[in-house]
């Protein structure tokens, strides 16, 4: 049995955070970070079922084309996917009554939808990139059991040697997008990438304000990155605990997002939103 302060289950038999119950949620599942994003995405629904809000976590639940959905938000950071992913796989995998694992397992196909900074000229501000690999710089994933098995540790030496890391107290870790997801949602109005996930949008990206840099020169040496058939697409705060952690529970997983700013250039788009709902519809097409 899984101990009440290990999974909260809160008064009204929906879980913690979240604040849904496992009746409530579809097996395909949309990942936003806004809380005001899961609105535009429900706004394509033909139906909708269900509505809860929690904090930042905004949930609907309807049909698109005959298709059961629930979209949720997420915040920002790697360390909401850990709260999100874990209470939506009990959601799917947990007996709320009894406090036991389901004997049956449930998989989900969960798709995070996103923004992001290019970092190479064939990235441009209003392309779309898939992480089917997603580099960590938020060590969340070195918390569960067994994460090696889900991690490549091929691409994290070369890593470490091509950038030549020295942020010692941090070590980047590398995971894949689940393959058979990334196939069914990329076609070729599609990059596919390599995404790193930071923790955090300041000095974790290479932004400087008032506060020097440990390592001025890492974005340059990411930029320049080449290993395999591989180069660094994008960063974002999310990517690699979703595919790191949804691999591990066995779910299917990925990430794809809207390029709105051109880190080699300098530039930045305010208006992006308008370019995020055809992507939607593009994710809702085809999850």
């Amino acid at each position: 049995m899984i101990a009440p302060s290990e999974l909260i289950i809160n008064a009204d038999g929906s879980v913690f955070h979240l604040h849904v119950k496992p009746e409530q949620l579809a097996d395909r599942v949309i990942l936003v970070g806004d809380p005001a994003r899961v609105s535009l995405v429900a706004s394509f629904f033909d139906t909708k079922e269900c509505e809860v809000s929690s904090r930042e976590f905004h949930t609907i639940t309807g049909t698109y084309q005959g298709k059961r959905i629930t979209v949720v938000s997420h915040g920002i950071g790697t360390d909401n996917i850990d709260i999100v992913l874990t209470e939506l796989d009990a959601l799917a995998n947990v007996d709320f009554q009894t406090r036991t694992i389901k004997p049956d397992f449930r998989q989900l196909s969960l798709v995070r939808i996103g923004t992001s900074g290019g970092l190479q000229p064939f990235t441009p501000i209003g392309s779309y990139v898939a992480a089917t690999k997603s580099i960590g710089f938020d060590g969340v994933l070195y918390f569960y059991a067994n994460n090696e098995q889900v991690r490549d540790r091929d691409f994290e030496q070369a890593l470490k040697e091509q950038l030549d890391w020295k942020l010692d107290r941090i070590m980047p870790y590398v995971v894949s997008a689940d393959s058979s997801l990334v196939e069914q949602i990329c076609q070729d109005d599609v990059i596919h990438g390599v995404t790193i996930a930071a923790n955090g949008f300041y000095g974790p990206q290479g932004r400087k304000v008032r506060l020097a840099l440990a390592d001025p020169d890492l974005n340059h040496k990411i930029e320049s990155f080449h290993w395999d058939k591989y180069q660094i697409t994008n960063f974002e705060m999310e990517s690699s605990s979703l595919a790191g952690l949804a691999a591990l529970m066995g779910h299917r997983a990925m990430t794809v997002c809207c390029i709105i700013a051109d880190r080699l250039g300098g530039k930045m788009n305010t208006e992006y939103k308008g370019s995020i709902p055809d992507l939607i519809r593009k994710v809702l097409d085809r999850i």
